[in-house]
């Protein structure tokens, strides 16, 4: 599902000569919210649902740098979701369609009365069918763990 498309601005680059790392967060936080437009969580739906996704948790990885100028599409696949959660896989590919970055994340629906998980409206728990299904979960990154493999 392709999600947004923004470039590399000049204030992202850092001392190496390519996009910062925090710059590749700040994108695909941009893609989670190019994605709560996608289903109806845009300001009008957020005010008229009372409704909001948070971010629970992320796993970024970096594949490859960006440059300044450089052009990033961002895209998301459902990995898994329930009543009132997402798992999502962000990737990030320059415009040949290689990825220079993921971003697994685990979004939580609120309630922003009362500042509490709720169920997905209906209307938004429609819209996330849209969302294409990650169809090859060995080929990517998700559910990786970190750490230094000991031999």
């Amino acid at each position: 599902m392709g999600l947004m498309t923004t470039q590399v601005a000049p204030q992202w680059v850092d001392y190496n000569g390519h996009m910062n790392d925090a710059e590749y967060a700040r994108v695909f936080s941009l893609g989670v919210e190019a994605l709560m437009d996608r289903i109806g969580l845009d300001a009008e739906g957020r005010h008229q649902h009372g409704y909001t996704l948070y971010t629970l948790e992320t796993h970024l990885c970096y594949r490859r740098e960006a440059h300044q100028g450089q052009t990033l599409m961002v895209d998301v696949q459902m990995v898994d979701r329930d009543a009132k959660r997402l798992h999502v896989l962000f990737d990030m590919r320059d415009e040949e369609g290689n990825v220079l970055a993921t971003s697994e994340q685990m979004l939580m629906g609120i309630d922003v009365a009362s500042g509490r998980p709720a169920a997905f409206p209906d209307s938004v728990a429609q819209a996330l069918n849209q969302v294409a299904e990650l169809t090859d979960p060995e080929s990517t990154p998700v559910g990786r763990c970190i750490g230094i493999p000991h031999r």
